[in-house]
């Protein structure tokens, strides 16, 4: 199960071809965990209808993944880098196939009285095995060579974002009327339970026996807290968070309101889903490319800083032509444009996030990232809504569930703004050498901790004291002449 030279020392570095193995457990789970999320968002009125739930409580059922993630990923960030990357998916799977399971028994016994609190408690199990999958750079790190890390983090990222295509398209595929619902929740327990079980039995170990790189040996040399503290230290590693974390708040608040944006100017549902099909799709496509020549330049910073670039001139042009009519096409080709270099930045920059803040653990260099950007997209999507007003002006509104017609315009120029701000702070004030990889070479000993009691330095190397001339032995005296 081994790869490269096998004739090479102890200490020369190895990859297993098990690594692969365990990048698909992780992008299954990944995968499955964002169709949970989201199974209940594109037939949402047919699930208020069938258990008379109200459309707030089934908006909950999403909203519930962020509020969830934000306080329990701190919590994971520890079990990641403390208790192992084996354990911590072996405990996501479960805690995903139990969350995924109990959504369905309402479905399943009759006289439950109130559906949706299992609806709530398996979305809030699925939400906190979000926060133990969060972190695919980890598993590049520890299992895969220095010219195959992007490209692993590439395709475990990407799985997340897959699942959120699937959900959109097989909920609306599945769900026609309510008695449609238990066959939908039936189908999101299969590849949860495929998930759980190949985490369970085929993932034997965190670590491979012989790391593939030296900077793989040297993963999560600091603690816990002190790699915390030494995060929020780190003035480079700062800016790329709160920059970063803005641009997935940005694109979660997008992804989120995309239909109500476009709904307001005319434009059916249909086509804001398929707006939003064609973020995802070019957004995977545009990783997959980014994420090879990366692997292949390790130019991190310079593909970061031009792809942020790019997506906040693609979400300007979003911000002024949404509010037109009859301007499909236009609008098309901006969000596969927005998700072409919006989407594409996100592995590369969690790579970046860990070259920039090493020897700290994987799990806290990129977890930290995560619940920033979960935070401030609860903080913009409440934002956004809050900025709007009712139009006066002749409405073409293609809204449902009896909405008022709502003015974007302010929120809209809002989004981008912010988009611009944190892209124009991450390239001004950015600037980082790349860690991990100066270790690998030799260049640069890893940055350790300063030892809170100083030891002395060390002694030069002395000669041993010369002993006293020992006294002559009055038989060598009888030896001589007399």
């Amino acid at each position: 199960m081994t790869e490269g030279d096998a004739g090479g020392g102890p200490g020369t570095p190895r990859t297993y071809a098990r690594r692969w193995l365990f990048l698909l457990v992780v992008g299954l789970l990944s995968c499955s965990n964002a169709t949970l999320w989201l199974s209940f968002a594109p037939v949402a009125d047919v699930i208020a209808q069938h258990f008379l739930l109200s459309m707030e409580q089934v908006n909950w059922l999403s909203l519930i993944y962020f509020a969830v993630a934000i306080p329990s990923g701190i919590v994971a960030i520890w079990v990641l880098d403390s208790v192992g990357l084996r354990a911590a998916t072996i405990l996501g799977a479960w805690l995903n196939f139990l969350g995924s399971a109990l959504r369905a028994l309402p479905c399943m016994a009759v006289g439950i009285p109130n559906p949706f609190a299992f609806f709530m408690a398996g979305q809030s199990l699925c939400a906190l095995a979000q926060t133990l999958v969060i972190s695919p750079a980890k598993l590049a790190a520890l299992w895969f060579p220095e010219h195959q890390r992007a490209t692993a983090n590439m395709i475990a990222t990407m799985s997340n974002p897959l699942g959120v295509l699937v959900a959109n398209l097989l909920s609306l595929a599945l769900v026609k009327k309510g008695e449609d619902i238990p066959l939908m929740l039936g189908v999101y327990i299969i590849p949860a339970s495929l998930a759980c079980l190949l985490a369970t039995t085929c993932i034997w170990e965190s670590v491979p026996p012989i790391p593939p790189s030296a900077g793989a040996a040297s993963s999560t040399s600091e603690k816990f807290l002190p790699g915390l503290l030494l995060l929020l230290q780190n003035k480079a590693y700062v800016i790329l968070a709160m920059c970063f974390g803005g641009g997935i708040g940005v694109f979660s608040s997008f992804s989120a309101l995309l239909e109500q944006i476009l709904c307001v100017s005319g434009y059916s549902s249909e086509f804001s889903g398929l707006c939003g099909a064609l973020f995802i799709v070019f957004g995977i496509l545009g990783a997959l490319i980014l994420g090879l020549y990366v692997d292949q330049t390790k130019h991190f910073t310079e593909a970061t800083k031009i792809g942020l670039c790019l997506a906040s001139l693609a979400c300007v042009a979003f911000s002024l032509v949404a509010q037109l009519q009859g301007q499909a096409i236009v609008l098309a080709a901006i969000c596969s444009l927005l998700g072409l270099f919006g989407f594409a930045v996100a592995p590369v920059a969690m790579e970046l996030a860990i070259e920039c803040s090493f020897p700290v653990g994987e799990g806290a260099a990129t977890g930290l990232v995560f619940v920033l950007g979960q935070a401030e997209g609860v903080l913009i999507t409440v934002l956004l809504t809050a900025l709007t007003v009712r139009r006066t002006d002749p409405s073409f509104s293609t809204c449902q569930h009896g909405e008022d017609s709502l003015d974007w315009t302010v929120s809209l120029l809002l989004m981008a703004g912010l988009c611009t701000l944190f892209t124009c702070v991450l390239v001004l004030f950015f600037h980082t050498p790349y860690r991990r990889l100066q270790a690998e070479s030799g260049e640069l000993p890893p940055p350790r901790r300063p030892s809170p009691t100083p030891k002395p330095p060390p002694e030069a190397p002395q000669k041993a004291p010369a002993l006293p001339a020992p006294l002559e032995d009055p038989r060598d005296c009888d030896q001589g002449p007399v």
